[in-house]
């Protein structure tokens, strides 16, 4: 897996069970419903998307293969909306 960071005009905020995902450049707001949640989170703390898969499958006692994926998953698509960098 890639490294990943926020974009630098993104901010979020968790509210209960959902994110919201704000891109400040264009305006729009994203959700991001359960463990996708906390997924964010982690990625915007540790910029490594392989450490939050390993992190939210320990937390939530899931596959990590199952978890990578979903990490992957998500994201791919705040990528599709401008929302996070990969790098490398």
């Amino acid at each position: 897996m890639r490294r990943v960071r926020l974009a630098d005009d993104v901010v979020y905020r968790s509210f209960g069970s959902e994110t919201v995902v704000l891109n400040l450049k264009t305006g729009q707001y994203h959700g991001v419903r359960g463990s996708g949640g906390r997924m964010l989170e982690l990625i915007s703390q540790t910029g490594d998307a392989e450490e939050t898969a390993r992190r939210v499958a320990q937390e939530l006692g899931h596959p990590l293969e199952e978890v990578q994926r979903d990490v992957q998953d998500l994201c791919r698509a705040l990528a599709e909306r401008s929302l996070v960098v990969e790098e490398g």
